[in-house]
């Protein structure tokens, strides 16, 4: 299950990333910088991230979530709100090429390090808050937390069994989605630094992440004014895209058109399916999606899942087994595609899903490695 580190220099070896975030969408933006190489020096305030509380589980008093967003970085702590540790933030700020903060808006302003003060002494700074709502507008300024936004933005009332109520996604899908947008955005204003010479604000607010995650509900409304509904494991566009039952565990099967459709008939003693009209096409498969789903749930109640999933994979048909996260991390692939990570002194954690060729991410910090100062280029 180990990652190997890489001996060669990430991507972005040689970017100086001062991370004082907290929480999520910061601290998982700046462990991406982290692994393809950035050096990151992490300042949290004196009593540490808010995060080193949330558990149970802890490891040497620290709490697992803590662990799960601060790899690959260095921390050291100061007290911005006094003068001095402002001067010692403003000393790594002149060394630094991106700042990333998601203090609530006003705050470094108050504080007189704010970034139209700060940009002005340094020009070349990226620096990329991240926010709940923007810093203005009907809802400027207010904090944003993953749920509140999941319910604010739609993800929950699409999200749920048909005939239940709006639920939460399981994971902080907009925290995280947030922390990706705010990566995308620093390598976005690093590039064009390159052109100009100069580096500027780049924002990444978890109301506008939630909203951009919800394709195709938003594309469906944009086109019939439907409001979109849930639909439970199913696809709301294309069927069969669902968890299906079969003799024993259900599996996912993902049918994306008329080719797929015809093969996973077949797999199962049903080729017949394929001429009825009601099922003959993608959009007539989706409409009747009830009846259909009835059919192939009867066809397969004679098998073994586990075998099924390997049959329709081997002919074509996108399947898979509706694993646990400790069965998903112990999969062999898992380990072949170096997704779990281990380093010295006990640490695991997920590793980086972006496979880069001649600069791989590398592993070179577990979470909680002291540092005071940025290192030599």
């Amino acid at each position: 299950m180990n990652a190997s580190p890489s001996s060669s220099p990430g991507a972005l070896a040689g970017i100086r990333v001062l991370d004082i975030s907290r929480i999520l969408g910061g601290p998982y933006c700046g462990q991406i910088l982290g692994d393809h190489g950035a050096d990151v020096l992490k300042v949290e305030p004196p009593q540490g991230d808010d995060t080193r509380t949330w558990g149970p589980p802890f490891k040497d008093g620290v709490a697992s979530y803590y662990h799960g967003l601060n790899r690959n970085k260095r921390t050291m702590h100061l007290d911005l709100g006094s003068a001095e540790g402002r001067e010692a933030l403003l000393a790594l700020v002149a060394e630094a090429d991106v700042l990333i903060e998601n203090f609530k808006t006003g705050t470094m302003e108050r504080w007189g390090i704010g970034y139209e003060t700060l940009s002005q002494r340094f020009p070349r700074l990226v620096w990329c808050r991240v926010s709940g709502f923007g810093a203005d507008g009907p809802l400027g300024a207010l904090p944003g937390y993953d749920a509140a936004v999941q319910a604010m933005t739609g993800i929950m009332s699409v999200n749920g069994e048909a005939d239940g109520g709006p639920l939460r996604v399981g994971l902080p899908v907009v925290d995280m989605v947030t922390g990706l947008n705010a990566v995308i955005g620093v390598l976005l204003a690093l590039q064009e630094r390159q052109r100009s010479g100069r580096g500027q604000f780049v924002e990444a607010a978890l109301y506008d992440s939630g909203l951009s995650l919800l394709h195709p509900h938003a594309a469906n409304w944009f086109v019939d004014g439907k409001a979109p509904r849930r639909t439970g494991n199913a696809h709301p566009n294309i069927y069969p895209y669902d968890a299906l039952a079969t003799g024993t565990e259900p599996v996912f099967v993902a049918v994306g058109n008329d080719g797929q459709f015809a093969a996973f008939c077949r797999c199962i003693g049903v080729p017949e399916l394929t001429e009825d009209v009601r099922y003959a096409t993608a959009g007539q498969r989706s409409v009747n999606r009830d009846t259909l789903k009835t059919a192939l749930e009867a066809a397969m109640k004679e098998f073994d899942g586990n075998r099924l999933v390997d049959t329709l994979m081997a002919a074509g048909v996108p399947a898979a087994p509706v694993l646990s996260v400790d069965a998903a991390l112990a999969h062999p692939h898992t380990a072949h595609r170096g997704m779990v990570v281990e380093l010295p002194g006990g640490y695991r954690g997920i590793g980086a899903p972006v496979k880069l060729g001649r600069t791989p991410a590398s592993y070179r910090h577990a979470p909680l490695t002291p540092g005071e100062r940025f290192e030599a280029r």
